[in-house]
């Protein structure tokens, strides 16, 4: 037993460095990049689950559909989404257990201009913003296959939302779909939800927000709601009621430059802020009234304008993706659950600009 152990120890030591003794299996990232070569492209990385290191995949980046806007990786892992939104379609893809993508039967119709995707928490729905037609489509996803089937909806095959989309979120129920733009104000709809067909909008609905409101998120329990208003540099909050209504509950005035993408980690304690024109990452805490309190080690320095941010799923390691013309890369970071700082991990320079970041859960 003992030479076991031994044995097994230093099987544990050799592999440390790679794997780590006991490390669950390995997680995938993936960014899309609309203005890569032939029009888009999806670059894949391996993400190492003790270090938060991403190390690119061999025949990465990918050709993918014509200026590739938006990804969604299904919960199970095993599907993902692309939204191109230059072909008006959605490009459907199987996850290999060494990540690498295989783009799997015919791309499904979209509207006009597909740029927002999002799957509820069971992967039984995949909805998709089309900006160009103002509507959203809404497709069954088969579980043994991962392929879509369109949903109709009560207006047809899409539905409508008057509004070019800016964000879109599901609440984690699944049972109301938000979406933010900007009219003469900015705006947040919502829509019910029942078996992937979107009800009427309701009471109140849209709801006034800030200007540019570019980031939406919802917390954890589904009581909260917040945008990142770029314009007018501001986070505004909102309790969610009973029946999808928004109550606002503040307006944040930043002192950033550009709020943009909004993040809140997976034990809902911390929301994070893209500051995409002062180069830097916001983090507050979030108090039991939905309120927001800027942490005392805020902000975190990033690359050039941080406009994406995701987290994995062990909510120990936090990207961010900038966006310009001189350096967009992907930056790695971790995340102390206890205090919310982000520590800097290392930088991937990348040849376009990102405009989604997905991670296998």
């Amino acid at each position: 037993m003992l030479k076991k152990a031994a044995a097994l120890l230093l099987v544990c030591a050799s592999m440390g460095a790679w794997l780590g003794c006991g490390t669950t299996k390995s997680r995938y990232l993936y960014a899309s990049l609309p203005g890569g070569a032939g029009g888009g492209e999806i670059v894949a990385y391996r993400e190492d689950p003790n270090a938060g290191v991403l190390t690119q995949l061999a025949g990465s980046p990918i050709a993918a559909g014509a200026a590739v806007e938006s990804l969604a990786v299904h919960p199970s892992g095993k599907y993902l989404y692309a939204a191109n939104s230059g072909s008006n379609n959605i490009s459907q893809y199987t996850i290999s257990s060494t990540g690498a993508l295989t783009e799997v039967g015919s791309r499904a119709n979209a509207g006009n201009s597909p740029t927002l995707l999002v799957i509820d928490k069971a992967g039984a729905f995949l909805y998709a913003a089309n900006s160009g037609s103002e509507d959203i489509s809404v497709y069954s996803i088969d579980s043994g296959t991962g392929l879509l089937s369109p949903v109709s909806q009560t207006s047809g095959t899409t539905a409508p939302t008057g509004l070019q989309a800016l964000n879109m979120a599901l609440t984690p129920s699944g049972n109301s779909l938000y979406v933010t733009g900007q009219g003469q104000f900015g705006y947040v709809e919502e829509f019910p939800i029942s078996s992937g067909v979107l009800g009427a909008p309701v009471t109140g609905s849209p709801f006034v927000t800030g200007n540019g409101p570019n980031g939406l998120a919802i917390d954890t329990s589904g009581s909260f709601l917040y945008t990142a208003n770029t314009i007018d540099g501001t986070i505004s909050e909102f309790t969610v009621n009973a029946d999808g209504s928004l109550s606002l509950i503040q307006t944040l005035g930043e002192s950033y430059s550009s709020p943009t993408g909004l993040l809140i980690d997976n034990s809902g304690k911390y929301l994070y802020v893209a500051n995409r024109g002062s180069t830097n990452v916001a983090a507050y805490s979030v108090g039991s009234d939905g309120g927001l309190t800027l942490l005392t080690n805020s902000p975190f320095a990033t690359g050039t304008s941080p406009t994406i941010l995701a987290t994995d799923s062990s909510g120990k390691f936090f990207f961010v993706g900038t966006q310009s013309s001189q350096s967009s890369q992907i930056q790695s970071f971790t995340l102390d659950p206890g205090s919310g700082t982000l520590t800097s991990v290392a930088t991937y320079p990348i040849g376009a600009n990102p405009t989604s970041i997905v991670i296998t859960p």
